[in-house]
């Protein structure tokens, strides 16, 4: 090989070679930059998400309790003790039922309630759209006090706008928050007016990102509304319903949902009939001062739930939920 020949080389290889180290280096550069923009969040998340439920699952094993206002928390190990008092707890057992009495009835109830507000707002509504739209949001936005005011005056057992109208019809209705059997569904039916306003936004832009050429594809092969609907728009909007399912049980469970309304209205009353497991908690926590069993509690429930969001999830991948 001749001496021009190897220049000709060397001189080649050394523009490659500086092409990649500038390249590595910008890579080093964005690398640096992109970890820069996530490391507050990054901080964030360990302080106030992962830190706290490593902090929980560290409590759930001991008995803390501050003894009185002057003391620090003493803490004192149990092991398993909390877990399996929360096996042989009826209160616990009571509240679990009833969440998932909560859960039961009133996801389903919000998600047809949200399907057809949506559909009536996108298909059938053509004049004051925007007005319906915030009419029905609005309460989602609106304090749970004015909330709980103005159901107590529509529940109330002897001037309440709901008994005033079955005393029409010569019914005598009951005292809607003070019984055992009624006060649940009463809780129920003002969760689902509280919240469908959020899973109807979800749906509305579903159904808004359905190609208005599919459904005229249905229209011309002679499908009825009906039709349309089942065979077409529905399994659409089939990874939108698993979404507003999967964040409505969510909501129901641990959320402000199955709190807020049972502890302005009911504070879990009557006898426990309408107590949740978040309310229990809050109980244990913060009434009983027993923030250990309070947390294994909290472990027990965030359990549950990641394990039925996992089978959730597992239906959709298998394809029983988004089948044709």
């Amino acid at each position: 090989m001749s001496s021009r020949e190897t220049t000709g080389g060397v001189a080649a290889a050394a523009p490659a070679a500086v092409l990649g180290r500038r390249r590595r280096g910008a890579r080093d550069r964005q690398t640096v930059a992109a970890w820069v923009l996530v490391l507050p969040f990054v901080l964030l998340f360990l302080a106030f998400t992962a830190g706290p439920v490593l902090g929980s699952l560290g409590m759930s094993f001991t008995d803390i309790r501050q003894r009185d206002l002057r003391t620090p928390f003493a803490v004192d190990g149990v092991g398993f003790g909390n877990y399996a008092k929360a096996l042989s707890d009826e209160t616990f057992r009571k509240a679990a039922f009833n969440t998932a009495y909560f859960v039961v009835v009133g996801v389903p109830l919000t998600l047809v309630v949200a399907l057809a507000a949506a559909v009536l707002l996108d298909r059938g509504v053509q004049r004051f759209r925007s007005v319906f739209r915030v009419g029905y949001y609005l309460p989602v936005v609106t304090s749970i006090v004015a909330i709980a005011v103005i159901w107590r005056f529509v529940l109330a057992p002897d001037s309440g706008l709901v008994n005033s109208v079955l005393g029409w019809f010569g019914i005598d209705g009951p005292n809607w928050l003070a019984s055992k059997t009624w006060a649940m569904p009463s809780l129920i039916a003002m969760a689902v007016w509280r919240n469908f306003g959020s899973a109807m936004i979800i749906f509305l832009a579903g159904l808004q990102g359905i190609p208005q050429s599919v459904e005229e594809a249905g229209q011309i092969d002679g499908a009825g509304s009906w039709q349309r609907f089942r065979y077409v728009i529905w399994p659409l909007l089939r990874p939108t319903s698993f979404f507003v399912v999967v964040n409505s049980t969510i909501g129901a469970v641990t959320g402000l949902q199955a709190f807020d309304l049972v502890f302005v209205l009911t504070k879990g009353g009557p006898a426990r009939a309408t107590s949740t497991v978040v309310l229990y908690i809050y109980e244990q926590a913060f009434t009983f001062n027993n923030m250990g069993y309070a947390a294994a509690l909290t472990t027990v429930v965030v359990a549950i739930l990641v394990i039925c969001t996992g089978l959730m999830f597992g239906v959709t991948r298998g394809g029983r939920f988004d089948e044709d």
